[in-house]
């Protein structure tokens, strides 16, 4: 199996390195690192506040002659504070700032929920609260349509400041009437999928659209357990068909899980800082799952969303916003 996916023409490496909740301080060494170990896609976001980190680590690795930018796929996403057209191109040249670049591999919004402007002198990265000092903080809505944004994100193609635009966290409602908009295409979809939340009809629908589809938290709660957004006993690396194929495979449960993702045409972000699971992450291509064990994975699903703005805005940031039935 191919170690890459077609993104409008174009190719992109199937894993990738997710830079959600990497600390600043190690994030510069990690991305640098992670370049060295073969790494060619990087997800970033504005919003994950270790962009300038990651900048610095992809200079060191480029300056190391590890690779040329060209050879690099990267990815950042428009924050929610800034879907207003005329902030739409200052939010991708502070990103291209920070990150060091000419120019995005591809640009996402990265949630469909529009909120109130927040300036870069004010606060940056915005997060959600409008004003986190007031006595009860909440998110402020902004409600800017999506089209209007969208027309924002074409403009930045054709300026050449990204070379794909795309879209996360959308549904397949949202994916028909983005579609029925646009005109430039999107390339890309990026959702939450892992063999808990598999999202089939939602996959399925994009790929109808050509679009290509990124995975985030592809290992399901690993991601969500430190944020007390999932439980230790949600891990799907301990279920027996998981075991069942790793011990066949010789490989861990975490490339079995991993596998199961890229085999479905989607590509992967996980996020590690651990140099050896680095390595692992990547070691996806030389193995391969039988039918049986790909839908014996497949029927782990649960529905489960761990990342469920209804559920995190509600607790965390005192709105309710759902954007998922």
């Amino acid at each position: 199996m191919a170690s890459t996916i077609e993104v409008a023409g174009s190719p992109m490496p199937a894993v990738g390195l997710g830079l959600w909740k990497i600390d600043k301080a190690d994030t510069a060494e990690v991305v640098s690192n992670a370049i060295e170990i073969g790494y060619r896609h990087l997800d970033s976001a504005a919003d994950y506040g270790n962009e300038p980190e990651v900048g610095l680590g992809i200079s060191a690795a480029l300056s190391k002659n590890l690779c040329a930018r060209e050879d690099l796929w990267i990815t950042s996403k428009l924050w929610n504070t800034y879907h207003r057209p005329e902030h739409v191109q200052a939010a991708c040249e502070k990103t291209l700032q920070d990150l060091g670049v000419d120019y995005l591999d591809l640009y996402l919004i990265h949630f469909p929920i529009s909120l109130q402007y927040v300036d870069v002198e004010t606060r940056y990265p915005p997060e959600w609260f409008f004003d986190p000092g007031a006595a009860k903080p909440k998110m402020q809505i902004d409600p800017v349509p999506l089209s209007e944004t969208w027309k924002a994100m074409e403009a930045l193609q054709k300026k050449g400041l990204v070379k794909q635009i795309g879209v996360c966290n959308y549904n397949t409602g949202l994916l028909h009437d983005l579609m029925a908009y646009a005109e430039i295409k999107p390339a890309m979809l990026q959702i939450e999928s892992h063999p808990y939340l598999s999202q089939e009809n939602l996959i399925r629908a994009a790929q109808a659209y050509k679009m290509a589809i990124t995975a985030f938290s592809p290992l399901g709660a690993l991601s969500y357990v430190s944020l007390d957004m999932a439980g230790e006993n949600e891990s799907v690396l301990e279920k027996e068909v998981v075991l069942a194929a790793a011990q066949r495979v010789n490989r861990s449960s975490a490339q079995v899980v991993l596998r199961w993702g890229v085999q479905r045409n989607t590509a992967v972000i996980p996020k590690t800082v651990n140099p050896a699971r680095l390595k692992e992450n990547l070691a996806l291509f030389d193995f391969e799952l039988t039918n049986e064990e790909m839908a014996a994975i497949s029927a782990l699903n649960q529905n489960r969303r761990f990342n469920d703005p209804a559920v995190f805005c509600d607790l965390a940031f005192n709105t309710f916003y759902p954007i998922y039935d």
